[in-house]
């Protein structure tokens, strides 16, 4: 539990944190396209554990072929195997976003809910995806905890090492301002990718580097 002092620190931290990136990062954003909240929601699906570029050029394929759920929910396994699979996971990710398809037809009429509730009933749908589609398409904001995030939130103390992802989201959401939960999460996730890697940390590099762990030594800084 954080008390008081702890608590007005962090959110202070927070605040300057996004000044900062907002500076760097100013094109911080979803990288996943799309053209509707269906088609948002497949490609979330199948952006787990792999990087959006890969998930962009499967999804250009797809979404030529069989644009809405009504088509993907009979699309061609085999060919759809095929595609997905330089996105990795091909056999499960298919049968993933054909099975959400089927999902929306049978249970919201062919449509993205709009609540987290009724999302994570879709197969494939966890927090992260469900939060992902409420900040983008419902201007619900959400905190969107993906590896980059989970990295870069414990090396700058905002949240303590292996935790899990739920515990990371509603840890955050303290410290947080609602209306600014999606684009810490966007501007966090750009500086995971482009300076604050996992295995080679670019911390010459790092306009944070004062508040990361790395720099204070800290012994249990990953």
């Amino acid at each position: 539990m954080m008390n008081t002092e702890q608590y007005l620190q962090l959110k202070t931290r927070v605040k300057r944190i996004i000044r900062i990136l907002k500076k760097i990062l100013p094109n911080a954003a979803c990288h996943l396209t799309y053209q509707t909240p269906e088609q948002l929601l497949i490609a979330t699906i199948l952006s787990a554990q792999t990087r959006d570029e890969r998930v962009n050029k499967a999804t250009q394929q797809i979404f030529a072929k069989y644009p809405t759920p009504r088509e993907l929910a009979d699309a061609d396994i085999k060919w759809l195997k095929q595609v997905i699979k330089p996105v990795g996971m091909n056999k499960t990710k298919s049968a993933r976003i054909v099975d959400a398809s089927k999902k929306l037809i049978l249970d919201f009429d062919g449509k993205v809910p709009s609540t987290m509730e009724q999302l994570l009933t879709i197969p494939g749908v966890g927090r992260k995806t469900a939060n992902l589609v409420l900040s983008e398409v419902f201007n619900q904001p959400g905190i969107i905890v993906d590896t980059h995030l989970q990295r870069v939130t414990a090396r700058l103390g905002l949240v303590e090492f292996n935790l899990n992802p739920e515990k990371i989201e509603f840890r955050l959401n303290k410290i947080v301002d609602l209306s600014q939960r999606a684009v810490f999460s966007h501007l966090i996730g750009d500086h995971g990718r482009q300076t604050c890697k996992a295995r080679k940390p670019l911390c010459q590099e790092c306009c944070l580097i004062e508040y990361c762990c790395r720099q204070r030594k800290l012994s249990d800084c990953q």
